[in-house]
């Protein structure tokens, strides 16, 4: 597993799944429920994962929807 995105931002992180989900890439949400340990404030981000298979192509279409990542958010990019 390789992480590309690590975000406070429910709606971002939803919408870059959603990029990937239309060309067939499953993702996986670590730390979603984390909220429940932090009282729901939102302070602690989530990891969107995917597999090593599909971390390049994942990387590669995210960067042709213009989704740009700051450092702090890339995994190995």
């Amino acid at each position: 597993m390789q992480e590309l995105l690590r975000t406070n931002d429910v709606v971002r992180l939803e919408y870059v799944r959603a990029v990937l989900g239309e060309e067939g890439i499953e993702t996986f949400v670590f730390d979603g429920h984390m909220s429940i340990t932090e009282g729901s404030i939102g302070i602690l981000p989530r990891r969107l994962m995917v597999t090593d298979d599909d971390a390049d192509r994942a990387r590669r279409i995210l960067r042709e929807a213009g989704e740009e990542l700051a450092p702090d958010d890339q995994a190995s990019w």
